[in-house]
């Protein structure tokens, strides 16, 4: 399971930077495509089957968070028709946004910005 998690995890990290070198994409586009794979794969099943495979190197990578977004629309669409699809892309990545927003703060008063 290590093996593999390593290996994919890894594989998701050379694509994201090499579509940075070599594809000359800056950083946001790259967190944007990425993300959009994530969705992409996700609305055809297919990133869940990458989990049950990868375990935590397939949910780490910001590719996962597309899946979030996903998941979390389809499920609430199922129960409450379009409204859902908005609340439930907030109702499931609320945590994790939270938590980035707060670390995010917290390095800010810990660290002195460069330049």
């Amino acid at each position: 399971m290590f093996f593999w998690a390593f290996l994919i995890g890894g594989l998701i990290c050379v694509v994201g930077q090499l579509l940075m070198d070599v594809g000359r994409l800056t950083p946001a586009h790259t967190l944007s495509l990425l993300v959009v794979v994530g969705a992409i794969l996700s609305a055809f099943g297919l990133y869940d089957r990458l989990i049950d495979f990868a375990g935590a190197g397939a949910t780490v990578p910001i590719m996962s968070f597309g899946n979030s977004l996903v998941k979390g629309a389809m499920e609430e669409s199922a129960q409450h028709g379009i409204v859902g699809v908005i609340s439930g892309m907030f109702e499931v990545t609320s945590a994790g946004i939270s938590a980035a927003i707060i670390f995010a703060f917290i390095g800010s008063l810990l660290f002195k910005a460069k330049g």
